[in-house]
């Protein structure tokens, strides 16, 4: 059965880009197409839809708006909101996803011909209507289709992983997510506390502006400190450092302090900044003091650098597939016997907290949740 989509955007170039690039699917079928959100959700009523595309700036009835009343009738239909590289995108973005938007796709700038902005939407926004109307299927009592699921992940090498000593300290934690994760991310990090001992790093799939307003939103919502590393930053307790849309994150050490690495390296994974990129650096510099934490997300970047992180003697932490808005990255590590754990979004922080605690004395952590 064909995965039917509405295309929501003021724009007839738009909507006429997007219907062709799904038309050319055999598995995707365009149910309908609307100018505004208020034609959207008559539409929504009369037709049998699985994935929305929804645009932010229309006229009558905004992205914004249409969201939430899509939301009130159709809570777990997915939507994908399509959004410009741009702060106010960026922002309006970040909103829609708070607002219970399944994910987002940027609409092509600069770029010569036709040809390239067909490519640009096309590699970006099929992958995300297959995941995420997998992902929902997968919810109702019918098995999810193997196209969607994360699959046996590939054995990881057959190498003697370091033996991690029984007073084995955490000293930095490290986070790869994607598809889902500023949701993710503003559940778990208000969490921890102000005196939480380690610093924390945090590679986030998304584009350059993106990074800086998921920075700057998380900031004013938690304990601790959150800024975007450009490069050249001291790691410091406390300090949760996202990696820069755009640019991976590696850790470089100086002296006897850590500070972070910025470079425009060939992508990983069709990712940068890549999870996996930066899981190599902390399990270089760090060994058995490293956490590697892989939530929702999809495909497997961070599975190779979670395999270098448990031969190296840290420890990895997956999300389950019940709490991710997808199970491609946490769901390849987990698969792959990669992780320590794997647990709800929700318990998350108490056991950061908790492996980071031990060797520690407890009061310093203060009280998590």
């Amino acid at each position: 059965m064909s995965i039917r989509v509405l295309v929501v955007d003021d724009s007839v170039v738009v909507r006429r880009l997007v219907t062709r690039i799904l038309e050319e699917e055999a598995d995707i079928e365009v149910v309908g197409a609307a100018a505004n959100g208020r034609i959207a959700l008559a539409k929504l009523a009369q037709l049998e839809v699985d994935v929305v595309t929804l645009d932010i700036e229309m006229p009558e009835m905004a992205g914004l708006a249409t969201l939430a009343g899509l939301r009130a009738r159709w809570p777990w239909l997915p939507v994908i909101m399509f959004s410009t590289l741009t702060a106010r995108g960026a922002e309006a973005t970040l909103e829609a996803l708070a607002l219970g938007a399944s994910d987002y796709v940027t609409k092509p700038t600069g770029l010569h011909n036709p040809a390239e902005a067909l490519a640009a939407v096309k590699a970006e926004l099929l992958p995300r209507i297959r995941a995420l109307h997998g992902r929902n299927r997968a919810a109702a009592p019918s098995p999810t289709p193997a196209a969607t699921s994360p699959g046996p992940a590939a054995a990881p090498a057959v190498r003697t992983p370091v033996v991690r000593p029984a007073n084995a300290r955490i000293d930095v934690v490290a986070i790869g997510v994607s598809t889902g994760g500023p949701n993710a991310l503003a559940e778990l990090l208000p969490a921890l506390p102000s005196t939480f001992p380690v610093p924390i790093v945090i590679v986030q799939h998304m584009p350059p502006v993106f990074t800086r307003m998921l920075a700057n939103r998380l900031d004013g919502r938690c304990a601790v400190s959150v800024i975007e590393a450009e490069g050249g930053e001291l790691l410091l307790p406390g300090r949760i450092h996202i990696a820069a849309g755009g640019q991976h994150l590696a850790l470089v050490r100086q002296g006897t302090s850590v500070i972070t690495v910025a470079n425009d390296d060939p992508p990983e994974n069709s990712c940068r900044p890549a999870v996996d990129v930066l899981f190599r650096s902390v399990a270089g510099l760090y060994g058995t003091g490293a956490l590697a934490v892989v939530l929702t997300g999809m495909g497997q970047d961070g599975l190779r650098g979670a395999e270098a992180i448990r031969l190296a003697g840290g420890q990895v932490l997956a999300q389950d597939e019940a709490s991710s808005v997808v199970w491609g990255m946490p769901g390849f590590v987990a698969r792959a016997g990669l992780a320590d754990a794997v647990l709800p979004l929700d318990d998350l922080a108490a056991e950061i907290g908790r492996r980071v605690a031990a060797g520690r004395p407890l009061p310093i952590l203060g009280k998590l949740g």
